[in-house]
């Protein structure tokens, strides 16, 4: 039961929260942060070890962290020198890493039941596997579908179903085996990569609350709805901890 937590970004989209905190440590609810309530998360859910990739700011998170044992973990750190993205960071740790294993991003609130995603991957017997949300786009025009220069089809104002990665992934290590330590590779590039070599993830489909806290909007979102949500984000033990 071990995570790779990605908490190396600069937060670039969420400034000016982030010109003097790392994104993982801005508050949520005023005594939380971030990092903090997806460590409490997953402790309750079993999960012993956890390496946080690290750069942008790290001081602040391995101050804050530590060993872990704040949450009854063990923590260890892997720290970037150049931005690897979100893929590259697990490379140089591969010898350190379980045969599957968790790999999030740190600034993700979600109800998600993070253990059992991980037994579905094993259990599916696939390189990848990633937590989906389902999302709804409206279209505010009529969509034309056109061939030969003439319309065959049209649809007024549709609806447009879609899955979405929500930044949460149950990984196994021969998946990474291969590609170069120090190369900056994304999550994109590992699916097509997947893709291309006739080896296509998994989904895990989740129809809950789920919030990646990229701009100022899902921030003060984020801090509006946290007493509604305070129950279900928070173990028992942890929800009147100031």
């Amino acid at each position: 039961m071990h995570v790779v937590i990605l908490a190396g970004g600069k937060g670039v989209r969420l400034r000016p929260f982030t010109s003097a905190l790392p994104k993982p440590l801005v508050p949520i609810g005023e005594e939380y942060a971030i990092l903090d309530i997806i460590l409490q998360q997953l402790t309750s859910q079993g999960f012993k070890r956890a390496t946080l990739a690290v750069g942008h700011l790290s001081p602040l998170i391995r101050a804050f962290v530590g060993d872990g044992s704040r949450w009854g973990m063990e923590v260890d750190y892997t720290e970037e020198v150049a931005p690897l993205s979100t893929i590259g960071p697990l490379f140089p740790i591969r010898d350190r890493l379980p045969e599957h294993f968790l790999v999030m991003n740190g600034d993700v609130l979600t109800t998600i039941n993070y253990a059992d995603l991980l037994a579905a991957h094993i259990g599916a017997d696939v390189p990848l596997t990633v937590a989906t949300s389902p999302r709804v786009v409206k279209i505010d025009f009529g969509v034309l579908e056109a061939k030969g220069g003439r319309i065959v089809g049209f649809r007024e104002k549709p609806l447009l179903s879609y899955h979405v990665s929500m930044g949460v992934y149950a990984l196994s290590r021969q998946t990474i085996a291969h590609y170069p330590e120090g190369m900056p590779f994304g999550f994109d590039e590992l699916v097509l990569d997947l893709l291309a070599r006739d080896t296509p993830p998994g989904i895990y489909e989740f129809d809950g609350y789920w919030l990646d806290i990229g701009r100022p909007d899902d921030y003060d979102e984020a801090n509006a709805r946290f007493d509604e949500y305070r129950a279900l984000l928070l173990p028992p033990s942890t929800r009147e901890r100031v």
